[in-house]
């Protein structure tokens, strides 16, 4: 899924010693022991995580030394290390750092790594890995979210194909399928909000009760992010859809009253 707008990453942290910001301690002065500094902060804003780009953004809580990187692919190789210095860069000053991956493998995992101009370092890691489920569209008749016998053959296609997704990438961690609808232009805005919200639930309501064992997410975007722009009022049907979504973590999505609802 493209660009549902910035979120601040609450990024796993990659162990307790880096965590602390735990490395080499600067030497006491005069014999006394030095004061250790607060733990050194690395963050990521998942906004700026760019995989087509090959690059990353990080922030440092104090002065950056350099910023190193490893990306892992899905099937667990390497693709990428990187290390790039920042020569005593501010605390908060962005740090862009690019990668060059040894395939075109399906980026799976980001291990970042932030040294200080002190000799700290610490370390988070984050989890970009998604895929978008193909599949036939469900037909609502119009202003309804009731799901009729002829569509259901469509949802358990798809259930097979997400069944077979997640049979081939659980080591990956905690999968969550995450279910947004969208609308044409036709009716107010307010309307296709909750309309969108309402079918995308009740696909997410069937998916759990036919035995899917994924935890379960869903939110309706309305007419807000169409495939195809049109004028207001306008019947477009590739823009009243429902998006399939495996990942890790939570897909953005735009700022506002958006927000993942769990089933």
């Amino acid at each position: 899924m493209r660009h549902l707008p910035a979120l601040l990453l609450a990024a796993s942290l990659l162990a307790p010693a880096a965590a602390r910001g735990d490395g080499p301690a600067p030497a006491p002065a005069q014999g006394e022991k030095a004061p250790r500094p607060p733990a050194l902060e690395v963050t990521i804003d998942r906004s700026k995580v760019d995989l087509k780009g090959r690059q990353i953004e990080v922030k440092l809580s104090r002065a950056a030394a350099k910023v190193r990187i490893k990306v892992v692919g899905q099937s667990g190789a390497v693709l990428a290390e990187e290390e790039k210095p920042f020569g005593g860069a501010a605390a908060g000053t962005p740090l862009t750092v690019t990668w060059t991956p040894s395939s075109d493998e399906t980026v799976a995992r980001i291990e970042v790594y932030g040294h200080d101009t002190q000799g700290y370092w610490a370390g988070v890691a984050i989890l970009p890995w998604n895929v978008s489920i193909p599949h036939e569209e469900v037909q609502f008749e119009t202003n309804s979210d009731v799901i009729r016998a002829p569509e259901v053959p469509k949802l358990e296609a798809s259930l097979q194909k997400i069944s077979e997704v997640v049979a081939k990438t659980s080591e990956l961690g905690k999968i969550t399928l995450f279910i947004v609808g969208h609308t044409d232009t036709v009716g107010s805005a307010e309307h296709n909000l909750a309309l969108s919200r309402r079918r995308a639930r009740a696909i997410a309501a069937w998916f759990k009760g036919r035995g899917l064992k994924l935890p379960v997410a869903f939110e309706g975007l309305g007419e807000s992010a169409p495939l195809v722009k049109t004028a207001d009022q306008v019947d477009e049907p590739r823009n009243r859809r429902v998006d399939y979504i495996l990942s890790v973590e939570p897909p953005r999505l735009p700022s506002g009253e958006a927000s993942w609802k769990a089933l």
